[in-house]
């Protein structure tokens, strides 16, 4: 129930973003959801797409300094209060969430978030013995 993600390393400057959608193009990869986290030198872009081996092999061909992570994908209610429910049920668990980002598509009714977790095994079991959805990764690059 783990979603496979890419983090790569870019330096901050023009043209570098660019040049990394430019690759994953043209190794026909497609992005399926994307975080930009940056500092005055450098950025970590966080992707999940459809074809997680090309793209970074792609990448590393490029230079690029390319990780494999495991993510969770969470269906979280469309309302308000949706997030923190799921948040109260990890908080009282004592799951630490260490970052998440918002998926652009939507499952039903419900929003997709993605969380990266500390202990990600016992937040799919915490989720899920608490009828929280936790899609698979299939499921999301199929979005």
């Amino acid at each position: 129930m783990k979603v496979e993600q890419i983090s790569i390393f870019i330096e901050n400057k023009s043209g570098r973003l660019a040049e990394v959608t430019q690759t994953l193009g043209e190794a026909g990869v497609n992005i399926r959801a994307l975080s930009l986290a940056d500092t005055s030198d450098f950025g970590i872009l966080r992707l999940i797409v459809d074809q997680t081996d090309a793209a970074k092999a792609a990448l590393k061909a490029k230079g690029f300094t390319v990780n494999k992570t495991e993510v969770v994908a969470v269906e979280v209610p469309d309302r308000p209060s949706g997030l923190y429910g799921i948040l109260a049920v990890l908080e009282q668990a004592g799951v630490n969430v260490e970052y998440m980002y918002a998926f652009v598509e939507r499952c039903g009714a419900n929003a997709v978030i993605i969380f990266r977790f500390d202990n990600p095994e016992e937040a799919i079991r915490v989720l899920t013995a608490n009828a929280v959805t936790v899609l698979a990764g299939e499921r999301v690059c199929a979005m």
